[in-house]
């Protein structure tokens, strides 16, 4: 049970990162460094972990003269999630 775990999501990070991303179709950046209470090289460092997984999509975009990055789960991302969330209620059943 435990090796279908997905270790992407072992950082309480990621695992948050994911978690508002299933709830929010997008989230920008500064959005979920306060939420996830991080720092931007932490909430950085993580999503790129994500991104080159193709777990998450990072959109870059201007909002008038300011640079806004935020992002939404891909479609393997939240497959990937929720095989995640499977797995860890079914070690908690012992089923």
């Amino acid at each position: 049970m435990i090796e279908n775990l997905n270790k992407a999501f072992e950082n309480r990070i990621r695992l948050g990162m994911m978690s508002l991303l299933m709830v929010h179709d997008e989230v920008d950046f500064n959005t979920a460094k306060g939420l996830l209470k991080v720092t931007d090289g932490n909430l950085a460092s993580h999503t790129n972990s994500l991104e080159k997984l193709e777990y998450i999509e990072v959109i870059k975009e201007f909002v008038g003269k300011k640079p806004r990055t935020s992002y939404k789960a891909t479609k393997a991302g939240k497959s990937a999630f929720r095989n995640h969330l499977d797995a860890l209620e079914k070690l908690l059943k012992g089923t």
